[in-house]
């Protein structure tokens, strides 16, 4: 069995190519950089189709990943349009070259419109609009080709592990001073380890049990942490004592919207203020677990040649 992953080089899609392999799949890694097992297939999603010629499966990993600051964001603006570039027309190029193979399609907690209440999100929670940044405008578009053309679509939330360029970084980057401060009160946050993404990739696709039915799926950790706590567990990994401050969340809104704090934004403000807890029940229907989760998964350092960690049931 060979399975194609696009975007084998990043942070999500090298550790669905580990996970493949350690299963005895033959991968296929497709992207603009070799991936960290099988072979290399070159591919900028901008620019063409992907050769997926021998393969049997297909994870679409590939993604522009952005949240660029105001006043530079925006629809209509550069940003937007390489977000486009990669997240949408590459969803076309990479479903036409698909040609009716099974397909995993890697979307984001971010399409869900964000000016309804989060507190319990089911895959039904719409995605047409409200989005704060081109991240989750771009994905919600591409997520709609990838429903039409019949693939499966998962959608993680604040996906964390070895090797994340995203979160971590970000948060330690506030650190002044001792201090980091952050949005509103204490809330209730899904999160999902990267290893429970992989896990989840590789079930849909039936290569560890039947093949889910084409559609939406939320995926996380079995239980949502407390905000605060899990920041101290990101900083307390990486070495860095930190007290945690809480600023009201109208003026982190207002200081984003501004620009005045570099690298704060309004999708960054959203993302830490409100409580967005997602419901899983659908992906567990299905007889997936998620097995891993702040206490088990390495947070910081690369992802080891092997994979995240030892496998677990």
């Amino acid at each position: 069995m060979r399975i194609a992953v696009t975007g084998a080089s990043g942070f999500c899609g090298s550790h669905v190519a580990r996970t493949a392999a350690g299963l005895g799949l033959d991968v296929l890694c497709l992207g603009r950089n070799p991936g960290p097992v099988g072979r290399h297939r070159p591919w900028d999603a901008t620019t063409g189709d992907p050769d997926l010629s021998g393969a049997d499966l297909v994870v679409h990993c590939a993604a522009a990943v952005g949240d660029p600051a105001p006043p530079t964001a925006g629809a209509g603006s550069a940003a937007e349009a390489q977000q486009y570039a990669v997240n949408v027309t590459g969803t076309e190029r990479l479903l036409r070259a698909a040609a009716g193979r099974p397909v995993v399609w890697v979307s984001s907690a971010s399409v869900y419109d964000p000016r309804l209440p989060r507190t319990l999100v089911t895959e039904d929670h719409p995605t047409g609009g409200g989005h704060l940044n081109a991240y989750g405008r771009t994905k919600a578009a591409g997520e709609r080709l990838a429903l039409a053309a019949g693939a499966v679509v998962l959608r993680p939330r604040a996906v964390y592990g070895p090797g994340d360029p995203h979160l971590a970084p970000r948060l330690l980057e506030r650190v002044r001073h001792g201090l980091l401060l952050l949005p509103g009160p204490d809330v209730r946050l899904s999160l999902t380890a990267v290893p429970n993404l992989a896990d989840a990739c590789l079930a849909a696709l039936g290569v560890t049990g039947p093949a889910w039915a084409a559609g939406a799926y939320n995926l996380a950790d079995a239980r949502p942490y407390r905000r605060d706590a899990a920041v101290r567990a990101v900083l307390a990994a990486h070495g860095v004592r930190a007290r945690i401050g809480h600023v009201p969340a109208p003026l982190a809104r207002l200081a984003a919207r501004t620009g005045r704090i570099p690298g704060l934004t309004p999708y960054a403000v959203d993302q830490l203020a409100h409580s967005v807890v997602l419901d899983t029940s659908r992906a567990r229907a299905t007889g997936w677990l998620p097995r891993w989760d702040l206490s088990s998964v390495p947070l910081r350092g690369p992802a080891p040649p092997d994979g995240p960690g030892p496998r677990r049931g």
